[in-house]
């Protein structure tokens, strides 16, 4: 049982498109009664003459250390009708710190105000959609941010607590005024406290941070790209994934009057977040997996499989932790990198929200909550659905790596290698994943691969994987990566490039109703691809110094051998009958972690190398797939043709589509 027990070119217009009227059914009558049956809120209520308000909400903290708790800026947008009847009305809330230095969405959208400080424009198109159907909009400035107070502490207890005071407001268990000093008191009593958080990014993060506290009222969160543990952003088991800590990130979203005010806030993130990769209790703090248990509001989770800003393993640990919760889910996943859906499956991807918000938030019976668990796209623009995810014939299924003839291209199988067989490599900071793929079938001295013979049979992989490395180093430290990559060629979304696997054109499609200054109109977006040779589906990183613990790294002693687990980014891929399943274990990735200060050599021990890999159908499935004799699809003897990829060297968890 669930653990829940809560419940072509368009012009802008104040009309939804009509692809969305269509596929509108019953209404949600003006006056409160609901035909029978009620299966989808309809756009019934004014937009234009929704009630626009500001309320500033106590978090009962004072995180900024000026002698008064923090007020966080609530920005509202409601329908009118419904309060004129006595009718409450459920939320949806986005708690952002990119409101004012940022913006959000692919159109970086701001929030703007009239001469009196009345909020003119809610980015994106939630409130234009939503609020003509019997919705509330609420957008949070978080502490230290746009017009709120306190600081930002990066997923803390000050970020957490800006957005959940605000539930416990809309429920009636906070102070609101209706002034930042002011006295006056602001009341939600318009709202029946049902509330619905959403997200990309930070915004996502904030929503899993807030769901892991077990708020009462909240009903169900849509993390999209969101980080489950900020630790897991910064660190990979030790190893640097970026070359700031969260100090940057705090100075780049906070207000100029909050940068000015915080500085004892930013030094504690400098001090207790140190660039050594050991897991202090800063860390711990951040760690949102470690109260899944709290969490009982819904979950529709949407990431990137190529997001290389917020990883896929934030995605997969929260997916793992709410699944042995019994907590009541959904999943997209995409080809794109760090691409809000609303970019990538447009009309597919509002419709499906608007039901979601409808179940949870309205109580309608519309079978959404019965629907298949997952969508995965399977090629740009292609997507096919799984009744559960991973899918219940999922099996760990441990792989070897064994020796081949030729230096560094060795064999990937079910049998264990012979006792003292080893394969050499000497850490390159100026390669990359790419650069081991594309010479994959080469001995070269940066990377040692290790690939299956090509399948007879698609093999598909669902879920997370783990590598087991034993290796010997030369030097004191030594990072240590591996990635998964399917040999042979595809089109896939380009996720590399501008845009992560889309292209933003000059035509709009409309998304609900609008005002002068707040329109639901959008400049459409398109699956930008690339023809490649093969494409790096999984990886993971370690500092092989963190062996005998997640917390805490030491010096290691050249010459010994080392063993440690790396934790692969989750994803779902299927490696088609003719391509080839290729591990690789290299140092440093460039550009993905941090080289270590030395520069080792490496020597593995394959009879003490594995891999641990979510096959579909298990170890039978790989038999199968490998048994038969097919001719190879990729080229051989000469460099393969990958995506090229420049990342961002700086940690921007709204990254470049906030």
């Amino acid at each position: 049982m669930p653990k829940r027990a809560r419940g072509a070119r368009l012009t802008c217009r104040s009309l939804v498109v009509a692809a969305s009227a269509a596929l509108m059914s019953l209404t949600l009558a003006p006056g409160g009664a609901q035909s029978a049956p009620a299966r989808e809120s309809r756009p019934v209520y004014s937009y234009e003459n929704a009630i626009r308000e500001s309320v500033w909400v106590d978090t009962r903290l004072d995180s900024d250390g000026d002698g008064r708790t923090d007020r966080v800026a609530v920005d509202i947008v409601r329908p009118r009708e419904p309060a004129q009847q006595g009718r409450k009305i459920p939320v949806i809330m986005d708690a952002s710190p990119y409101y004012s230095c940022c913006g959000r969405g692919n159109e970086s959208q701001k929030k703007t105000y009239d001469a009196n400080g009345n909020v003119v424009q809610f980015p994106l198109y939630y409130d234009n959609y939503f609020v003509p159907r019997g919705y509330a909009f609420v957008a949070v400035d978080l502490a230290g941010t746009n017009r709120s107070d306190g600081c930002v502490d990066v997923g803390g207890r000050s970020d957490v607590q800006s957005a959940k005071a605000v539930v416990d407001w809309l429920n009636g268990r906070a102070r609101g005024y209706t002034t930042r000093t002011g006295g006056e008191s602001a009341r939600a009593g318009w709202t029946n406290g049902r509330t619905g958080m959403i997200g990309k990014s930070y915004d996502g993060t904030i929503a899993n941070g807030v769901a892991a506290t077990g708020v009462e009222g909240l009903e169900t969160i849509v993390p999209i790209a969101a980080i489950s543990s900020w630790y897991d952003y910064y660190f990979a088991k030790g190893a640097p994934l970026y070359d700031s800590g969260p100090e940057w990130l705090s100075g780049y979203v906070e207000s100029p009057e909050a940068r000015a005010r915080c500085q004892a806030v930013q030094q504690r993130l400098v001090e207790e977040a140190p660039r050594t990769g050991d897991l202090t209790r800063l860390w711990s703090e951040r760690d949102y997996v470690r109260n899944a248990g709290n969490v009982t509001a819904s979950v529709f989770a949407v990431h990137g499989m190529q997001d290389l800003n917020v990883r896929g393993k934030h995605f997969g640990q929260w997916w793992d932790a709410l699944a042995d919760e019994g907590v009541e889910r959904k999943v997209w996943l995409s080809q794109t990198g760090h691409v809000d859906p609303f970019d990538f499956r447009r009309a597919e991807w509002v419709a499906t929200l608007h039901r979601w918000f409808d179940h949870y938030l309205l109580g309608h019976d519309n079978g959404i909550d019965r629907e298949p668990m997952a969508d995965i796209e399977r090629a740009p623009d292609q997507w096919s659905t799984d009744r559960v995810w991973p899918p219940r014939a999922t099996d760990t299924t441990s792989l070897r790596p064994g020796k081949g003839a030729v230096a560094g291209v060795g064999t990937l199988g079910r049998e264990p290698a012979r006792p003292g067989a080893t394969e050499t490599f000497t850490d390159d900071p100026r390669l990359d994943e790419t650069d081991w793929a594309a010479r994959i079938d080469t001995s070269t001295a940066g990377k040692a691969g290790f690939i299956t013979k090509p399948l007879g049979r698609d093999l598909r992989l669902s879920g997370s994987s783990k590598v087991t490395i034993t290796a010997t180093p030369s030097t004191a430290g030594a990072h240590l990566s591996a990635v998964l990559v399917d040999l042979g060629p595809d089109t896939i979304r380009d996720y590399a490039a501008a845009g992560e696997g889309i292209s933003t054109l000059a035509e709009r499609s409309c998304w609900g109703a609008s005002t002068p200054g707040d329109s639901p109109c959008f400049k459409n977006t398109q699956a930008r691809t690339a023809a490649v040779d093969y494409t790096v589906f999984s990886r993971g990183w370690a500092d092989l110094g963190n062996y005998a613990s997640d917390a805490t790294g030491r010096p290691l002693t050249p010459g010994r051998a080392y063993t440690i687990t790396l934790d692969l980014h989750a994803s779902d891929h299927v490696v088609p009958a003719g391509h080839r399943l290729a591990l690789i274990v290299g140092g440093t990735d460039r550009d993905l972690i941090d080289p270590p200060a030395t520069t080792p050599t490496l020597v593995l021990d394959l009879a003490r190398t594995s891999a641990k890999l979510p096959i579909v159908g298990g170890a039978a499935a790989f038999v199968r797939a490998t048994a038969g004799s097919t001719a190879a699809l990729t080229p051989r003897g000469s460099p393969l043709r990958g995506v090229a990829e420049p990342r961002p060297i700086r940690p921007i968890p709204g990254g470049s589509n906030r």
